[in-house]
């Protein structure tokens, strides 16, 4: 599988503000991210994106997706739009202390995330193997990806750092994963 990842364009939203499965307005129009992408991508491939607004309007720029639930970011629960300050130290401390189990009140741990990510991921090996594919989400779940088929233990999968609107292409054979382009 020729496996092509993207993370939604910028978003607006005021800095220290936490945000994951929020359906958020765009920065600016994605007229410069399509310009950028498209001579990127395969001209025939499967095109996968996240239901959230901010990954979907730049997948629907670039074709017909597939819309997958499983491809939203995280979900923060109860701290969703808030501030970090709001939210306060010894929360995101204890966060900080167990970042892959911790469950936000309300949402969702990032190993929870990380299930269903890896859910559609086993799914989309079965049946594209082979193929050319195009994912526009979140950091997060392109993190799990990316992650996961290079070999990072979960631990290490949030050293990822995923570009906003920019193309990393991974190669997935049977005989193992190549990088080919990050953040392009």
């Amino acid at each position: 599988m020729d496996l092509h990842l993207i993370r939604h364009p910028e978003v607006a939203v005021a800095p220290g503000t936490c945000y994951g499965a929020s359906d958020v307005p765009l920065a600016a129009p994605i007229d410069a991210a399509v310009a950028h992408l498209r001579p990127l991508l395969p001209t025939a491939a499967a095109l996968f994106a996240s239901p959230l607004a901010r990954a979907r309007l730049l997948a629907d720029a670039l074709g017909e997706p597939v819309i997958d639930e499983r491809l939203r970011e995280i979900s923060f629960g109860d701290w969703e739009l808030q501030t970090y300050e709001a939210i306060g130290k010894a929360a995101l401390d204890r966060w900080a202390d167990d970042p892959l189990d911790h469950r936000p009140p309300g949402g969702e741990s990032a190993s929870e995330m990380s299930a269903r990510v890896l859910a559609f991921l086993n799914e989309l090996q079965a049946e594209r193997q082979g193929e050319a594919v195009v994912i526009v989400a979140h950091g997060g779940p392109l993190r799990v990806i990316a992650g996961h088929l290079l070999g990072l233990p979960p631990a290490r999968w949030l050293t990822l750092d995923f570009a906003h609107a920019r193309l990393t292409r991974i190669q997935v054979e049977t005989w193992g994963t190549t990088l080919k382009l990050f953040n392009r």
